[in-house]
This record gives C-alpha cells, structure tokens and sequence, in this order.
C-alpha cells in the first residue's frame, strides 16, 4: 500500500474509532483487552499517535519514552483523543518523503513506517473500542487487511521478542479465502522466533483459513480464527502467546 493510502486508514479508523468510544461511555469494558475501560483504550491510542508524531515531527533518530497518560476522561478525553489523531494525520501526511527519525521494523523508510504502523495501530483499538460498544463491527478494506497481516508476521513475529515458539519444530498455514489470488503465509515455529515466508512453502500441521478481515482480526487476537483444520493446539499457541511488545 501507499503512504497516502495508510494516512487515509488513519484518519477514518480515528473518526469510527472516537464516534464507538462516545457511544460506548468511559466505563464501557473492552472485552478484547481484559481489565480495560474505554477511558484506558482512548489514552493508550492517543498517547500511541502523539508518540508517533512526535518521532516524525522532532525528527528524532533513537527511541523516545511515550509521555505520561492524560487524567482527562470522558468527553474531554474523546477530544484530546481526536486532537491527537488529526495531529498525527497532519504531521504524517506534510512530512518529507526522506524523513529521517527512528522505526522499529524494516521498511522503505521511515515514513513508510510510521504510516503502516498506525495504520494498524488505530484499526486494532477501533475494533477493540466497536468490541465495547457493542453491535456489528465496521468492514476492514481486504488490500489494508493482507497488508495488516504482513506487519504482524513478517515484522513483529521476525523479531527476538516474539514469543510464539514450540519446543517442536511444526508449521502453522494462514490462508486468505477471499482475496482475487489466494493469499497464504508459511508460518515455521520452532525454539526461536517466527519465520513466516509468502506462499504455501511447506506442509502444514494446522491451517487457519477465512475472509482477510477476519484473518487479519483473528491474529491480531480481536475475534476467533475463522475456521481452523490439523493441529488445534497451535491456534492455541497463537492466541496465548502472540501479543505485541511494540519497541
């Protein structure tokens, strides 16, 4: 995807994302993040997209800690949150092409970077903030989908941190039922961390198959995988194991 296409994803999933929070309330659980209120969720993406900004904006070229989370809470939240969002969409969208400040996964550069990752960012809590309010969730784009699960399994699961390891070498298939040519990622689990390589490169001892949305919101761990063949334990795996450190 383009970086216009994912400052694009930002905005909108920002937009759905306060409109879910104000019609959920401050206090509204989040199932999808056990022992969260709404209040915790809008802090914790706000405070993720003035991290963001200021990486892009400042410039800084080495890790930053994220400041201190606001005791605003809620209709003041939602508007610091949405004055934190289009600040981020600002500065991401005027940025130079060639800027240079400091990212954590491979990319073509560092805006490159930043406008995927919050891309991402804001999608996952706009359907944890859905997920609180109750009712249907809101379509995810198939295309920003096959990206999304390319930034989890080739990025974060490439890295030392991941900790979605077997002590059995084994092979977990991801197949996406619904794009034009079907997409599929190998995923080898082993002692060490994830290696995920495009196409079906090896037999599989579980698959975990549907529409890319879904997929996309079953490894992020925000809804069940949406049909699972062989080895279930290893879909297990997955959802115990997966969650993100993201520096």
């Amino acid at each position: 995807m383009e970086i216009s296409e994912h400052i694009q994803v930002v905005a909108e999933e920002g937009k759905l994302l306060a409109r879910a929070a104000e019609e959920a309330g401050p206090d509204a659980k989040v199932p999808t993040c056990p022992g969260w209120q709404v209040r915790d969720l809008l802090r914790h993406t706000g405070m993720a997209h003035r991290w963001a900004t200021a990486f892009v904006a400042e410039r800084n070229t080495s890790y930053r800690l994220v400041g201190e989370l606001p005791e605003l809470d809620g209709d003041a939240l939602v508007a610091w949150f949405r004055e934190g969002c289009a600040g981020l969409v600002e500065t991401l969208a005027t940025a130079p092409p060639d800027v240079e400040c400091w990212a954590f996964l491979p990319a073509p550069s560092p805006l490159a970077f930043w406008t995927r990752r919050q891309a991402n960012e804001t999608t996952v809590h706009r359907l944890d903030a859905e997920s609180a309010r109750g009712g249907s969730l809101s379509p995810i784009d198939t295309a920003f989908a096959v990206d999304g699960i390319e930034e989890l399994l080739l990025g974060f699961h490439a890295r030392k941190r991941s900790q979605v390891r077997s002590d059995t070498p084994c092979v977990l298939r991801v197949r996406a039922t619904d794009t034009p040519e079907e997409r599929t990622w190998t995923v080898r689990l082993s002692e060490g961390p994830p290696l995920t390589e495009r196409g079906a490169t090896a037999p599989a001892d579980c698959e975990v198959s549907g529409p890319t949305a879904q997929l996309y919101a079953a490894l992020w761990n925000r809804l069940p995988f949406p049909e699972v063949t062989g080895d279930l334990t290893l879909a297990d795996l997955w959802r115990e194991r997966s969650a993100i450190v993201m520096s």
